[in-house]
């Protein structure tokens, strides 16, 4: 199992590293505020006061024995660098950057940042999916021409099998998996459907492929 450490505990961080441990891994929580270390302490493995800049502090604690780092301190760019450069320099393996800015993120992959996360922007996007697509309920980018949504089928759609859509063919898409409800109405994830499934009113389609093809698809009524 890979190890984890997250540095700078904020709204980000601290959402981070939650959820790396609930669900079982083990993670280093670092952070400049005693206050937030201290509310991490029975959270997760172990939560550290460490100025993050400092290489040498960072190898104390045990910081390069680590897989993967995920660096949330994107508000204080001058820190990101620092702290990238220290754990780059330890040998992590994959290190993950909080960036506000498109410019910042440009600089942390130049000083050895391995992917850059955009928390504000990715927020944004989903939102103004959401508003103008309202059978959209997700939108996740795959990269900056492919990605996955989850939509309502449009009323064409209903009462069709899968092999009936034939949306690759039609669309240029997949769909990867559907939401739909048990006898209890509960709701189950069909990550197989078969050819012959057809496709119900209160289902939710999981599709994946190029944007400019989902943009298409999202027309359909």
């Amino acid at each position: 199992m890979r190890q984890f450490a997250v540095i700078g505990l904020g709204r980000f961080g601290s959402s981070v590293a939650k959820t790396l441990s609930e669900k079982g891994h083990q993670v280093l929580a670092i952070d400049l505020s005693e206050d937030r270390v201290q509310d991490f302490s029975d959270i997760v493995a172990q939560a550290v006061c460490v100025d993050a800049t400092d290489e040498k502090a960072l190898k104390v604690v045990g910081v390069n024995n680590i897989d993967v780092a995920v660096v949330g301190v994107g508000n204080n760019i001058e820190a990101s660098i620092l702290i990238t450069l220290a754990l780059k320099e330890l040998g992590i393996k994959e290190v993950i950057v909080k960036s506000v800015t498109e410019e910042q993120g440009k600089v942390l992959q130049k000083v050895g940042a391995d992917k850059i996360i955009f928390p504000e922007r990715d927020m944004g996007v989903r939102l103004a999916n959401a508003l103008t697509s309202p059978k959209v309920s997700e939108h996740i980018d795959l990269s900056a021409e492919c990605s996955i949504i989850e939509i309502k089928p449009p009323q064409e759609f209903i009462n069709k099998t899968l092999k009936q859509l034939n949306l690759r063919v039609e669309f240029g898409l997949n769909i990867v998996a559907i939401k739909t409800k048990d006898s209890h109405g509960n709701e189950i994830v069909n990550a197989t459907p078969e050819a012959d499934y057809k496709i119900k009113q209160q289902d939710k389609l999981m599709i994946v492929g190029p944007n400019e093809n989902i943009e298409k698809l999202k027309k359909k009524e």
